[in-house]
């Protein structure tokens, strides 16, 4: 009979933090007496699909009319890849919604993300601080307040859910 025994080793797997951990898959046959053999056993192949498929879980296709992307390195999370990348935490995790969790906690380095799509693609954004409030942020922008909730539908109306770190769109609404 045969087993997979995985050890450290050459093959690398990504790891939810997004580190890498090594590992070598080894096939080791087991001679089992005939009276002792299960009647079912999971194949070798279907060991190594599951395997497959559970280190690629997130491997998603972007959006076929995704204008920009960004490959998430070592050390990334949602807000820090928004504000580098000058995206809102909103619209990055709605453009990635089949790929990001709501925790934007399974990020994995290597992994491509969209970060905008043809026609609503916010590049004008603002970083909230510590103690900002949605009007002082929209006066800061030049845009007024219901331009910055249209543009941040995940902002209650009384702006009582941003947080410091939040990536928020502060472009001028044109209808």
């Amino acid at each position: 009979m045969d087993f997979l025994i995985l050890k450290p080793g050459r093959c690398r797997f990504p790891h939810v933090e997004g580190d890498l951990i090594p590992w070598t898959i080894q096939r080791r046959e087991i001679p089992l007496p005939l009276t002792q053999r299960p009647t079912t056993m999971f194949s070798v192949s279907l060991l190594v699909a599951g395997l497959a498929s559970a280190v690629f879980v997130n491997s998603q296709t972007i959006p076929a009319n995704c204008t920009r992307t960004y490959t998430v390195q070592s050390g990334d999370f949602c807000d820090k890849i928004s504000a580098t990348q000058n995206v809102s935490t909103y619209q990055l995790a709605t453009v990635n919604s089949g790929i990001i969790n709501t925790e934007c906690s399974n990020l994995f380095v290597g992994e491509v993300l969209c970060l905008g799509l043809d026609g609503q693609d916010c590049t004008q954004v603002a970083v909230v601080t510590a103690g900002s409030d949605c009007n002082t942020i929209a006066t800061a922008a030049g845009i007024c307040f219901a331009d910055l909730l249209q543009n941040n539908p995940n902002i209650d109306a009384q702006c009582t859910n941003i947080y410091g770190g939040e990536v928020l769109c502060v472009a001028p609404v044109t209808n």
